[in-house]
């Protein structure tokens, strides 16, 4: 049976401006955690409390307020106003973050020289680190030819803990991810001793815009109501 002290927040029944966890006196349901963890509600305001985390999380939501413009108009009338971009770079420097590592995929090799270059153009002192980096080949992880892409030849693994190695070695303050695959930025987040952030992430079918799938749930990607076998 389904504990009932397990959140369900994505599914919640009440309207986003009648829930509790954003009215006084909002509404909830049995399994609300805001309700049912206070325990936490409290330990987490008191991990809060560390000077360097409640500058961190201070930060963060002065760049979140800071990305709507027309607040004077009242909450129904804000509009969106910078991309994550620019937000990324503005937080590194709200933070004091000179050096700053872009973490990306060899796929997204083009984006990310790009990237390097607005980031350098803004005054951030930028280290780059490729997927590919230390060129160790794919049977390092026991794979056969038949688990690789290219079958025929040398192929080097992604290596995203060399990858948060070397950033801790350089001494990153900040970390940027770009396009990272699925499983692979969980072992940088991992291995990683600075913070980390993401500019994109990886979906190879749809231009690293993962959300199209869920924009279309009701049309092109109904297939995923039905699980395969």
């Amino acid at each position: 049976m389904e504990n009932p002290v397990n959140p369900h927040c994505a599914s919640c029944p009440y309207d986003w401006s009648e829930r509790f966890c954003r009215k006084e006196k909002g509404k909830a349901p049995e399994d609300c955690p805001s309700l049912r963890h206070r325990d936490l509600v409290n330990e987490a305001a008191e991990k809060m409390k560390d000077p360097e985390t409640l500058e961190f999380a201070r930060q963060a939501s002065i760049q979140e307020a800071e990305g709507y413009g027309f607040k004077e108009r009242g909450y129904g009338q804000v509009r969106p106003v910078k991309p994550r971009l620019v937000e990324v770079m503005e937080f590194a420097k709200r933070m004091h973050f000179e050096r700053i590592a872009l973490v990306f995929c060899v796929g997204l090799r083009r984006e990310a020289a790009v990237v390097e270059e607005i980031f350098k153009k803004h005054g951030l002192h930028v280290l780059s680190i490729v997927c590919k980096v230390g060129r160790v080949s794919k049977e390092f992880l026991q794979l056969t030819r038949d688990q690789q892409i290219s079958r025929d030849s040398f192929e080097s693994m992604c290596n995203p803990v060399l990858q948060a190695l070397i950033a801790n070695r350089c001494r990153s303050q900040f970390n940027v991810l770009l396009g990272l695959c699925v499983g692979h930025d969980s072992l940088f987040f991992q291995n990683s001793e600075a913070p980390c952030t993401v500019l994109a992430v990886k979906d190879r079918l749809l231009g690293h815009n993962p959300l199209a799938a869920v924009f279309q749930y009701e049309s092109y990607y109904r297939y995923l109501k039905h699980p395969a076998d």
